[in-house]
């Protein structure tokens, strides 16, 4: 079972990426996604290799954003796909079967690619406003996620499990757990005030 509570790195730089990353697992954070997006190949393997060693050592999962060359280099756990990377099964190939392959999605119709896709968990959003993201995709709120995870449910679909992402705070938890979201990922919240992610884990009951 995957950990209802992902962490999405920030940081201007290698050394702001660790720290908080760090912070995070430090807090109880047990589901790490590298994502360092103005970084060149060299800077982002040096901070994947050091990364992954902090992840063992916490014990958390290692998952890398976009980058399925570095996941495949240095065996992380796994990667998180855009909707305009590379397609779930050409990385499944590459990175093998028990690797975890998840996915972006905006639309009804993005997840139902996702599912047919077979990836391992889908990353829906955004929630609300985010600054964390350019070219950021339409706004979902609350109503957005019934309306996708209802019309799913209709229509017997076997669900993966669906992470809400952007804009999330606190007090959004039990509103997306109402409507059937497995869980949430972090980037802007746990960045700032990494002491959340304990109150974060107990809200969403996680396991770990």
């Amino acid at each position: 079972m995957y950990s209802k509570l992902q962490y999405i790195s920030q940081g201007n730089n290698a050394f702001e990426q660790e720290k908080n990353i760090l912070y995070a697992l430090q807090a109880g954070a047990r589901w790490i996604q590298l994502r360092w997006k103005e970084a060149n190949d060299d800077q982002l393997m040096d901070l994947a290799i050091r990364v992954q060693k902090l992840c063992m050592q916490y014990q958390a999962i290692f998952i890398i954003n976009d980058h399925i060359y570095i996941a495949k280099v240095i065996d992380a756990d796994g990667v998180h796909l855009g909707l305009t990377d590379s397609t779930i099964l050409e990385t499944r190939q590459l990175l093998g079967a028990h690797k975890i392959i998840g996915g972006t999605a905006n639309t009804l119709a993005d997840v139902q690619q996702r599912i047919a896709e077979k990836c391992d968990y889908i990353g829906l959003g955004p929630l609300r406003f985010t600054t964390t993201k350019e070219n950021l995709s339409p706004v979902l709120g609350i109503e957005g996620y019934a309306h996708i995870i209802n019309s799913l449910q209709n229509q017997d679909v076997q669900l993966p499990p669906i992470y809400a992402i952007g804009g999330i705070f606190l007090e959004d938890i039990t509103a997306l757990q109402t409507v059937g979201v497995y869980g949430v990922a972090l980037s802007t919240l746990i960045t700032k005030q990494p002491n959340l992610v304990q109150k974060l884990k107990n809200k969403l009951q996680c396991i770990y």
